[in-house]
């Protein structure tokens, strides 16, 4: 009984371990032996998972729009909450173990029995909410969103108490430390310490922070962000910062998951298999037993040929391993007889040879070929906002000519034309650059109604963009169209045919929608997989479309 994907959280009871993982698994450890005592499922990826108090009860919280309550330690089902409309991020029990709160993409934050009927709605947060928790007397609740604030909300009044504006970063993790004080950490590094009406930041990360966790007994913060470390804090009863240690993550830890075990061990989350275990004051790590799934994250083609690339990095030349990266990998990008790769690690890499060619400063996501001059480009989008421009030179150098900070969130998504670049961001956003001077042409704010998660270019006359809102968008040179899709789940990826005409949609349900961009509208559906599908090119030399999935299949779908 293990992971198949990456883990997203972990959490400590006593002598239990639990983990949730974008495999759609929840799994109970053994913290001792650290083996694996009984396993629950979602329909869905499962973004959180949290104890009760009294250790007899584990909720989690998914992407398949609900949280579930868990018994201890047979993980058998109790009850389903499933009021949200949108992916659960977040579910913690209360104090007294009598309520469970849940904050979604929604928007909403919300609080149910443990029966799983809703008891309260809270509704102020402009953004998708990513972080929740209790305050310690359980008379509150204070959340964190994309939107920038850090809000309270009066349980017993049932109506928001406070608003903390972070300067408008997006704030993925809170907690709460023994003096009662709220501490975030923002998309900047910063963290935001927030007593008595105010604010202080102390800038603790070179990347945003995408997790914090507080040792009670220690009164000790550890904070994991995008720039591959952890670091350990004491903050004075005045709010006094000292930085304790600062460790490098091993390639294989996910800096979203995170728990104390005990006062001198965390437990913290991997790309696959189970958790890792660190010892702050020995500064050393246990990953046994850590193995990367064989998810797929990207499908190119190549000189003809099939590339792949996902979780373990490793790239893969018709179903033949090729090189090793040694790190999760987002994207495949050919450009004329190179290939470049880049991801988790914020390293761009030669794929075909292995080589780091570039770091950057948090991981790297999206990449599109384009020409300035009759010089090929590339440009190479990053979680934190920036599009890196890079040109290719004749002797196969590659230099970085510009640095765009175009986004406060990630950039999901890039395509080029002839003329024009185009991004979408998790913001929503989108905005096009002129390939000649990299200036910006236009931009359009909330383009989506969620998250805009990839788009492609339709011949040399627009380009298309889909989204979680679940709707195909084409963005052409003499009108924009909005189309739903057929699909369920939210849309993850496209892809475009050689002639322009017939677009390929790919969700997180494992469904694949194609669309007529002439006759606009949808002409087929399938289900290859119920794993999502994570990526979609088009081979020109097979006449069909190739959808590759977090189950580590590609599947072919005729054209």
């Amino acid at each position: 009984m293990k992971h198949s994907g990456p883990i997203s959280c972990v959490a400590t009871y006593g002598a239990y371990v639990a983990t949730a993982g974008y495999d759609n698994r929840v799994i109970l450890w053994d913290a001792d032996t650290h083996t694996a005592l009984a396993q629950g499922m979602h329909d869905h990826l499962v973004n959180h998972c949290s104890f009760s108090a009294d250790g007899q009860y584990l909720v989690s919280a998914g992407s398949d729009y609900s949280a579930r309550i868990w018994e201890l330690p047979s993980l058998r089902l109790r009850a389903v909450l499933t009021d949200h409309n949108d992916d659960v991020d977040m579910a913690v029990f209360s104090p007294d173990n009598s309520t469970v709160a849940t904050c979604a993409l929604d928007r909403t934050v919300r609080i149910f029995d443990v029966q799983g009927r809703c008891l309260h709605t809270f509704l102020g947060h402009t953004g998708n909410i990513i972080s929740l928790l209790w305050s310690l007397d359980g008379k509150q609740l204070v959340s964190s969103s994309v939107d920038g604030t850090v809000r309270t909300w009066d349980i017993e009044l049932g109506i928001e108490s406070s608003c903390f504006d972070l300067d408008g970063v997006r704030t993925d993790t809170i907690v709460m430390d023994g003096y009662g004080r709220i501490i975030a950490g923002d998309d900047l590094g910063r963290l935001a310490i927030i007593s008595q009406g105010q604010i202080i930041y102390y800038e603790a990360h070179q990347a945003g922070i995408k997790k914090l966790v507080y040792c009670d007994q220690r009164q000790l913060l550890a904070s994991l962000s995008y720039d591959r470390t952890m670091a350990f804090w004491a903050i004075s009863p005045a709010g006094i910062v000292e930085e304790l240690q600062r460790t490098g993550l091993p390639d294989v830890i996910w800096s979203r998951a995170a728990a104390f075990l005990n006062e001198n061990e965390l437990v913290v989350g991997t790309f696959g298999s189970t958790y890792a275990v660190y010892d702050w004051q020995q500064d050393s790590w246990t990953i046994d037993g850590s193995v990367v799934g064989n998810g797929i994250n990207a499908v190119v083609i190549h000189q003809s040929h099939v590339y792949t690339v996902g979780d373990a990095g490793t790239v893969c030349k018709n179903e033949q391993i090729m090189t090793e990266l040694g790190s999760l990998c987002n994207f495949l990008l050919p450009a004329e007889q190179r290939l470049f790769a880049g991801g988790q690690l914020g390293q761009l890499f030669d794929a075909l040879s292995g080589k780091v060619l570039y770091q950057h400063h948090s991981p790297l996501n999206c990449g599109a070929l384009f020409y300035r001059s009759g010089l090929a480009h590339i440009a190479v989008g990053s979680y934190t906002g920036e599009m890196l421009v890079f040109a290719l030179h004749e002797d196969h150098s590659v230099e970085l000519v510009r640095e765009l900070s175009i986004y406060k969130n990630a950039i999901k998504s890039i395509a080029a034309n002839n003329d024009q670049l185009f991004s979408v961001c998790a913001s929503s956003d989108i905005a096009w650059h002129s390939c000649q001077d990299l200036s910006l042409i236009k931009n359009i704010n909330k383009a989506h109604d969620k998250i805009a998660n990839a788009c492609c270019q339709i011949a040399d006359y627009g380009f298309a963009s889909v989204s979680r809102d679940r709707t195909l968008r084409l963005w052409l040179d003499d009108e924009q169209a909005v189309y739903a899709t057929p699909h369920v789940n939210s849309v993850k990826c496209i892809g475009v045919s050689a002639d322009g005409h017939t677009l390929l949609t790919g969700s997180y349900g494992g469904t694949l929608a194609g669309f007529d961009v002439v006759n606009r509208c949808w002409t087929s559906f399938h289900r290859p997989t119920i794993a999502g599908i994570s990526s979609i090119t088009y081979d020109s030399l097979r006449h069909c479309f190739l959808a590759a999935s977090y189950d580590g299949g590609v599947y072919a779908i005729a054209h």
